[in-house]
């Protein structure tokens, strides 16, 4: 079903396909769509593998993003909640 929100659909698709957030990979279509894949990947940096964070970090992250009821959660139930908000 087609989103009228996200400009990039096969781009958007993709990007969730490989684990990304929705957050995330409408953010990267959209920017995609309207200032041309090459200047968006030039512009992507790089950041740090949840796997590679500490849970304390991983909290820090959940509670950036807003997202609540994280703090029982094992590592790789937060890792999961933050690739899937």
């Amino acid at each position: 079903m087609p989103n009228n929100s996200i400009k990039d659909e096969k781009l958007y698709e993709k990007l969730r396909d490989e684990g990304n957030s929705k957050e995330k990979a409408a953010r990267i279509a959209n920017a995609a769509a309207r200032d041309g894949r090459d200047e968006v990947g030039e512009r992507g940096g790089a950041a740090e593998n949840y796997e590679d964070r500490t849970v304390d970090e991983l909290r820090d992250r959940a509670k950036d993003l807003g997202i609540e009821g994280v703090s029982n959660l094992k590592k790789d139930e937060l890792i999961d909640k933050l690739r899937n908000h």
